[in-house]
């Protein structure tokens, strides 16, 4: 089944004046327009494609890589804002449109937003959404406390980031928690710290227990061996320096300098640490 929305793995079929029909192991049809032919492409070749609606409703391939697929998160730049509607850049000839119903707040062109692209069922066409809550859930999760989850930012609130995580729960990550610049959009890597008795999800950028420890000791050694052998950090720096150099807590920082220390791998003076040499 070809399925709109998504790449499918098709089989060039029919060579056309307007291009490759491609069809799937059920024979169903789509055309890959000239323009997006490869010139190697010969009868028979597998190849992946982006299906979706053009201008006209026809079904369509394109080998371009959209930015988004169906049923997923992306952040996507607004193209043109109207009273309906706003059309989002999403990597394919025709834009996006995500509904002013759709819109949490009103999109404006030139900025970016995270959206997620769903089926319209009335209309059966590609539709984006800024509306993200709508689209998590957290009633049955599945996934457990330390589990290492993919993220997506997409709210940045008084008390810390609200993600997607792991494409279909919320989770959030406390400002106080976090130790290197994000924005909203960015997809990064985490850590489910906490799962609250309501479901809610308390999500940690850095491993959890020991295990931070250990990580960011490394880091810590690997950042002095690039650095001549000196960090120029002590007990008496401040949290905020700790954190604008190394991305992490001070708690952090101090337990790792010992674990250095007890390995004789550094030396701590007042002016910071020194990494001692392996000569």
């Amino acid at each position: 089944m070809i399925q709109i929305g998504r790449i499918n793995k098709l089989k060039a079929h029919i060579k056309t004046e307007a291009g490759m029909l491609l069809i799937d192991d059920s024979k169903n049809e789509v055309l890959l327009p000239e323009q997006y032919v490869p010139s190697n492409l010969k009868v028979n070749d597998p190849i992946e494609v982006f299906v979706y609606r053009d201008s006209d409703d026809w079904l369509v391939a394109t080998t371009n890589k959209p930015l988004i697929e169906l049923d997923n998160f992306g952040l996507l730049e607004a193209k043109e804002a109207t009273n309906f509607g706003a059309f989002m850049d999403y990597g394919v000839d025709k834009d996006l449109l995500v509904p002013f119903k759709e819109q949490s707040t009103k999109i404006e062109a030139g900025k970016s937003y995270v959206v997620f692209m769903f089926l319209d069922e009335d209309t059966n066409r590609l539709i984006g959404s800024t509306k993200i809550q709508k689209f998590l859930n957290n009633e049955f999760l599945e996934i457990k406390e330390g589990e290492e989850v993919d993220l997506i930012v997409f709210e940045d609130s008084p008390l810390g980031y609200f993600v997607v995580v792991n494409n279909y729960y919320k989770g959030l990550i406390y400002h106080n928690e976090v130790f290197k610049k994000i924005n909203v959009g960015d997809r990064l890597k985490g850590y489910v710290k906490k799962i609250k008795e309501n479901h809610e999800v308390d999500i940690s950028l850095q491993k959890l227990g020991f295990e931070n420890v250990l990580s960011n000791t490394e880091f810590i050694l690997d950042y002095l061996k690039k650095h001549q052998g000196f960090i120029n950090l002590t007990d008496n720096s401040s949290p905020e320096e700790i954190s604008a150099m190394l991305n992490m807590s001070k708690k952090t920082f101090k337990k790792s300098i010992g674990i250095l220390y007890r390995q004789q791998l550094i030396n701590i003076a007042k002016d910071g640490v020194h990494l001692i040499s392996g000569d």
